[in-house]
This record gives structure tokens, sequence and C-alpha cells, in this order.
């Protein structure tokens, strides 16, 4: 119920107050009449795509969030314009992917200034991972007009409302139904998702030992708290064993339940992005959301799944990783590919 149910609902609220901020912002755009001079602008460049200016705020939305983006989508009154853009909304680069990014820079990239120490290495290579998806994007939609949504683009014709001072009543009840929307329709997607990859990663169980020492060290920090600090009959030594142990466990539990058998079954598809079985775990967990790849990797190489992108033991876990002949697992291309 705690790992399933309650994680699941937290899965879909985590999302709730940036989406919600994110549409208030929209509406107090629109209501004092900039958004639709903004989408006035961008039609002529969004034609080299093959799509309106009406495109252009789903795809400014999809950085925060491609949720609300695809949402977005619904202002668009062409068929074949509506369908691309809900196609590469997703390839913008939103802030679920950043701590996947940093992990991964900070891995790999080696901590290098370029042009006389005016750029550091690092932040270039940020820069370029969080507008690749906008480059790829492009010739995709521009391809995509002419092959799959072949067909004349409706006119792009607007009214200019006068600008005025956003009234807020009407902003903030946008921002209420959008909200509803986004927890009514995609969060009942979300919940799903989250429950079942949970239950994927939960079963078949293979060592009830792991929930006996999950209560035992729970029983310790609540003695702990209790004796400000003094564990008795248990040392400091003790606990952090007891924790390494629950955190193979864990690591064995995943590897060997369905979610793992997954990742192997799928290991061929990936083997050419460089991609083993561990990683596609990661990247089926992910689907309710993105960061979730991080916690899964801390999982599978038992450093827990309590790791952020800045942990140094999952960034040396991943430097050693190798294939079965001794060849690294993340490679430059395979990172990229990720």
């Amino acid at each position: 119920l705690t790992d399933g149910v309650i994680a699941g609902v937290g899965a879909v609220l985590v999302f709730l107050p940036q989406i919600c901020l994110l549409f208030l912002f929209i509406g107090l755009l629109e209501d004092c009449g900039y958004m639709a001079r903004a989408a006035w602008m961008m039609d002529r460049l969004m034609s080299v795509m093959g799509l309106s200016g009406r495109s252009f705020l789903p795809l400014m939305s999809s950085f925060a969030c491609a949720v609300p983006g695809i949402m977005a989508t619904r202002v668009i009154e062409n068929r074949r314009d509506r369908f691309v853009t809900i196609l590469i909304a997703p390839l913008m680069s939103c802030s679920a992917r950043l701590p996947v990014y940093v992990l991964m820079i900070g891995t790999f990239i080696p901590d290098q200034m370029l042009l006389g120490g005016l750029l550091p290495l690092r932040a270039l290579v940020l820069f370029l991972m969080s507008i690749l998806g906008l480059v790829v994007a492009v010739p995709l939609a521009f391809v995509l007009r002419r092959t799959a949504f072949r067909g004349e683009s409706s006119g792009f014709l607007l009214e200019l409302p006068d600008y005025r001072v956003p009234a807020l009543r009407v902003v903030l009840l946008r921002v209420w139904e959008s909200g509803w929307s986004f927890v009514s329709r995609a969060g009942t997607l979300i919940f799903a998702a989250s429950v079942l990859v949970w239950a994927a990663g939960s079963f078949p169980v293979r060592s009830p030992e792991r929930y006996e020492l999950a209560a035992r060290l729970e029983a310790l920090a609540a003695d702990n708290a209790v004796m400000d600090g003094a564990v008795p009959g248990e040392t400091e030594r003790t606990v952090e064993e007891l924790e390494g142990r629950l955190r193979q466990l864990n690591a064995e539990q995943l590897e060997g339940s369905l979610l793992g058998m997954a990742g192997r079954a799928v290991e061929p598809i990936f083997r050419p992005l460089g991609w083993d079985w561990r990683i596609g775990v990661g990247v089926l967990a992910s689907f309710p959301a993105r960061e979730v790849v991080i916690a899964t990797l801390g999982t599978i190489y038992s450093l827990g799944g309590d790791v952020d992108e800045g942990d140094e033991g999952l960034r040396g876990a991943l430097r050693a990783a190798v294939w079965p002949d001794g060849r690294p697992v993340y490679t430059i291309p395979a990172d990229r590919a990720m």
C-alpha cells in the first residue's frame, strides 16, 4: 500500500505544483494579450517546420513538462499540425531530464575550462544536450508534414487583442481547470503506470529477509531517536552492515523481478545503443517519470534508491560497470543515447 498506491499518488501530485505554476504564467500572458502576439511573431519561423504559430505555445510549455505541452495542443485547429506537434513535444528537454543530464555529465565529462577559462566544458555539454531535442524536432516535423501528415496547412488567422491588465479571477479559473484536467486525465495514467512499475519490480518476492531487515532498521532508528543518538545494544557499524545487506537484497530483488526480467528481455533491442539490461530496467521504470532512472540505477548497483545525481558512489559504479568481456558499459555514445 505504501510503496505502490501512496507512491503512485505522490508521483501524480509531485507534478501538480509545477504544472499549476506553468499554467498560471501562461494564463497571465494570454490574458494580457502577449501570447497571441508571440504566436503571430513565431508563425514565420514555425512555417519552416510545416507548422503554424499555434504550435509555439505547446512546444514552449514542453520545456517545463511534456504533459501540459501535449494538453495545450488542443488550441491547434488543423488536425495534421496538432498530431505533428504532439509527436515532437516529448523531444523538448523538460525539467525531469536535468538530473539525468547532470549525473551523466558529472560522471563522464571532465571538469575542464574552455576559451581560456571562460567556458566550463560541462556547462557547454549541458547546454548542447538541452537543445538537442529541439535540433532533432525541426527536421522531424519537416519530414512528418511532408510524408505521414502530408497536406496543406491551414492559414494562420489570429485576432490580436489589446494589451490589458490580466483578470486574476479568469487566470485562476484557467489554472484550476488545467490542473483538474491534468489530475483526471494524465494523472490517472501516471498513477496506473507507477503502480504497475512498482508491482513489476516487487514480484515475485525473492527474499522475505529484506522486509525483516527494513523493520529492524526502522526499530533501531526509533530507539536511536528516543535515546538521543545512543543506539542501545547495536553499534553504528552494525547498523551500516544491516543497511548494506538491505541494499544488496533490494538489488537482487529488482534483478530477479518481472521488471528485471523485462530488462533482460529488451537488452537485445537496446544493445545497438550500447545499453545493458540495467539501463533497460531504468528506462522501463522511467515511464511514469524520467528522473526515476537515477533511483532505479542506485537500487540496481546496491546503493539504495535514495541516491541523487550528485552521489559519488553512483558515479563510481557507472564508471566501473563493464560488459562480460571487460568493455565499459557507459561509453560516450551510450551516454548520449541514454
